[in-house]
């Protein structure tokens, strides 16, 4: 990437996402009011294109190999209210309004242990 082009990424307005060799960015989702970390996954162009489409956070699943609408089965959606671009547009930030807990496991956040002296210990409330 010549100068001219960094620039453009960092300072332009044209929204290029950079997506890595698997066709993917990191999808950050944030509480809007709160900012607290929700939940992290991957995007491929066309979760990142449906996200836009319609306003509901869309990942793309490793494991499935498919795109996925957070909260298709369990309703809990992601509804975003704002995308925010990291300065070499490899990563985005959803501030995202959450219809129900964001983590599968039921809770608010899958940021829910933290690791204290080697072990993982519950975060408080």
């Amino acid at each position: 990437m010549d100068q001219s082009e960094k620039s453009q990424l960092e300072n332009g307005d044209v929204f290029t996402p950079r997506f890595d060799a698997n066709g993917l960015v990191v999808g950050i989702a944030m509480d809007a009011d709160s900012r607290d970390v929700l939940m992290v996954a991957f995007m491929d162009a066309e979760a990142v294109a449906r996200t836009r489409e319609t306003g509901l956070a869309h990942f793309h699943s490793r494991s499935r190999g498919r795109l996925w609408l957070k909260g298709e089965t369990s309703g809990h959606v992601l509804k975003v209210r704002d995308i925010l671009v990291d300065c070499d547009q490899d990563a985005l930030v959803m501030l995202v309004e959450p219809q129900g807990p964001a983590c599968h496991t039921g809770a608010t956040s899958c940021f829910y242990r933290r690791l204290v002296d080697g072990k993982l210990e519950p975060v408080a409330g």
